[in-house]
């Protein structure tokens, strides 16, 4: 099945102005860029990326913008990835 997942124009936004705060931690920045990166393209979101995001939402301090972009590259991450044990 292909992968069909853009990241949207608001989630584009809100992934701007995170990348632009200064405030903004790394792992915020690096969702944030991926999200971006995604915008009017198929390309899915790295181990590195979804793992910034996952802690990007997990984070309390975390802006809703930063939420948002990090939400937006986890659900463009491919889900049927292989696990190694």
């Amino acid at each position: 099945m292909a992968h069909r997942k853009k990241t949207g124009r608001k989630a584009a936004s809100k992934a701007s102005k995170t990348l632009r705060s200064g405030a903004t931690g790394k792992s915020s920045k690096t969702a944030a860029g991926s999200a971006l990166s995604q915008t009017g393209t198929s390309k899915k979101t790295s181990t590195g990326a979804a793992k910034a995001a996952s802690k990007t939402l997990r984070d309390r301090r975390t802006s809703a913008a930063s939420k948002s972009a990090a939400g937006s590259a986890l659900s463009q991450k491919h889900k049927g990835s292989k696990r190694k044990k």
